[in-house]
Formats: C-alpha cells, sequence, structure tokens
C-alpha cells in the first residue's frame, strides 16, 4: 500500500509540472530612430527567425520620429529600448536624462555629403561651385565644418540652402540642390526610390572624421532593475545582426512583410548592404556586433564636445555615455 501511494504521489507530481505553463515571455518595446528603412532590417529579420523569443522576449518593433524623440521617450520609460543616434543620445543625457547605451552598432559614421552619380561629384574638391542642401540644426550640419575644415573647403567655395528633411531631399531630386547631407544608407536610398537613380557619397569617415552612429539606448533605472533582461536583449540583438549579415535581402524582405508598405526590395537591400561595413572599425573587425572601443567613444566624445555643441564637462568621463557590460562574449 506504501509503495503503491508514493507512485500514485509521484504520477501526480509529474503530472502538475507536466501541465505547467511556460513563463510568458518578457514583452519588450524597441523604438526606431525614424520610419523603418534598411539599417533596421536585423531587428525585424531577428523576430521573424525567432532569436527574440529564445531568449524569452516578445519584441514589439515601433517606428520612431528622430533619435532626439526617441530618447526621450527611453528616457521616460515609454519604450524599454531604443535605436538612435549616440551622439543624440549623449546631449541628453549630459543634461540628465537618465539614459546610457547599452551597444554601439554603428561604430564608422554613415554621414556624407551626397549627389546623383551622373553629376561626377566624387571628391571634396568637386563640391565647389555646386549647392549643397542642408538641414539646420540636424547632426550632420553641425559636424559638416570639421568636414570642410578636414578636407580645405571653405563656405564660399560653394552654395547652400536650407530646409526640413524632406525639403532636402525634394531640392537634389528636382534639381535645386546638387549634393544634400545625408547618411550613406539612407538619404541615398530615399533619393534612389524616388528617381530610380544611383546616388554617389562623400563619406566623412574618408576624410578622418572617426566618430560613432547608432546603437542602442536604455534608461538607466531600467538597466538596473532588469539586468538579466537587457543581457537577453542584447545577446538576441547581436545574434540577429549576425544572421542578417549573412543574408541581406532576406534580412530586408523582413521588414516588408511585418510591414508591406515599408519600402522596395531593391533598396532596402541595399540600404542595410551599405550599413554592414559601418558595424565595424579597424580595432574591433574581429569582434561581434556592438562591441565598441574605449578610444571610438573618447574621439566621438572630444568631437561633438568641439563641433556638435556637447558640453565640456563631457570629457571628464566618456565611460559614463555607455556600457559593454551586457553584451555577450
Amino acid at each position: 500500500m506504501v509503495r503503491l501511494m508514493a507512485a500514485f504521489s509521484a504520477v501526480v507530481i509529474w503530472s502538475t509540472v507536466a501541465v505547467a505553463p511556460a513563463a510568458a515571455a518578457d514583452k519588450v518595446v524597441l523604438m526606431l530612430n525614424w520610419y523603418v528603412y534598411g539599417e533596421h532590417a536585423p531587428f525585424y529579420y531577428g523576430k521573424a527567425k525567432g532569436i527574440y523569443s529564445a531568449e524569452n522576449i516578445d519584441l514589439e518593433i515601433q517606428e520612431g520620429r528622430g533619435s532626439a524623440a526617441t530618447t526621450q521617450a527611453v528616457a521616460a520609460k515609454t519604450a524599454d529600448f531604443g535605436y538612435v543616434d549616440v551622439p543624440t543620445m549623449m546631449r541628453a543625457a549630459i543634461k540628465g536624462a537618465p539614459i546610457i547605451a547599452t551597444g554601439v552598432l554603428l561604430q564608422t559614421s554613415p554621414m556624407s555629403v551626397m549627389g546623383f552619380v551622373e553629376k561626377n561629384i566624387r571628391k571634396p574638391e568637386d563640391i565647389k561651385g555646386k549647392t549643397v542642401a542642408i538641414t539646420p540644426a540636424d547632426s550632420m550640419t553641425q559636424i559638416w565644418p570639421l568636414f570642410l575644415k578636414k578636407t580645405g573647403l571653405k563656405e564660399t567655395d560653394f552654395t547652400t540652402v536650407a530646409g526640413d528633411a524632406q525639403t532636402k531631399l525634394n531640392a537634389v531630386i528636382n534639381g535645386q540642390a546638387d549634393l544634400l547631407l545625408g547618411y550613406v544608407m539612407d538619404q541615398s536610398m530615399k533619393i534612389k526610390d524616388a528617381t530610380g537613380k544611383d546616388v554617389y557619397p562623400i563619406k566623412f569617415a574618408d576624410y578622418g572624421i572617426n566618430m560613432v552612429s547608432s546603437g542602442i539606448v536604455a534608461n538607466t533605472d531600467y538597466v538596473k532593475s532588469h539586468a538579466d533582461l537587457v543581457k537577453r536583449f542584447m545577446s538576441a540583438t547581436t545574434k540577429a545582426v549576425e544572421a542578417a549579415e549573412k543574408d541581406p535581402k532576406a534580412a530586408a524582405q523582413s521588414i516588408l512583410d511585418a510591414n508591406p508598405k515599408g519600402g522596395k526590395i531593391d533598396t532596402l537591400t541595399q540600404g542595410f548592404e551599405l550599413t554592414i561595413p559601418l558595424y565595424r572599425t579597424p580595432e574591433t573587425k574581429n569582434k561581434r556586433p556592438f562591441q565598441v572601443t574605449d578610444q571610438n567613444m573618447t574621439d566621438t566624445v572630444n568631437l561633438m564636445v568641439e563641433y556638435g555643441g556637447l558640453d565640456a564637462k563631457a570629457k571628464e568621463n566618456p565611460k559614463a555615455f555607455y556600457t559593454n557590460e551586457y553584451l555577450p562574449k
């Protein structure tokens, strides 16, 4: 009888364990820096391939309205993570916003001055006598004077026209400007979508402007109170980037699968392919994504203080803006 009761108890215990529901996945909101474009492919690909769910994360991807707005949303905890321009995040953090980068993905700047290939503007010297469209006070316009200094150009060498982001694009599309300041994988693809014409970018990074760009940011309190979740999120995101790098077209297609109005497959793919080389510097070429170096971040802080309007006190502790602690090895 004792043996029978023991066996019965074992069956009851096993049955209880067997039917116990799995722990609910952690809901995570990732807000992008802007409307979706090729650069964002890894996040959609990671979700589609179950990379986030494998880390017990239920990921919601939201489009953004600029890095500053996304930074504010993360600081206010209305989004768990943001994908933003890290120098923009620095400006908020130095003013007291509780926010930090938990991984820097674009470690080479995508900033460039670009125009139609057919105009044959391939080097800084070719900008002389041309018209350049800018958006006042945006990140590229703030670094533009440094590009001019590095290349020996003067503002009197060309004509400048100003307008918002769409006006800037329209100026080049309609022939009112020869060039615009833009990201190599963003504005160039928007112009190609609108005209079918290829664009040639003169990259700031090719002229000694070494600074980081986009990365993952989170609220500092959220990071402290959700350390395990932050590690799982950064692990999944690292794996998503690595998987997307191996199959850019499939990664781009995942954007359209989630958002059929998210663009055209050819330019989404091309935009993502233009993004991949920005993931690493010569110092991080053998490392996994997001593993930014202290020197790269220090150089970025120094440039932002000198040219980007960042408070000089930021130079006292560049490490306050980022951490690699939550990245997979």
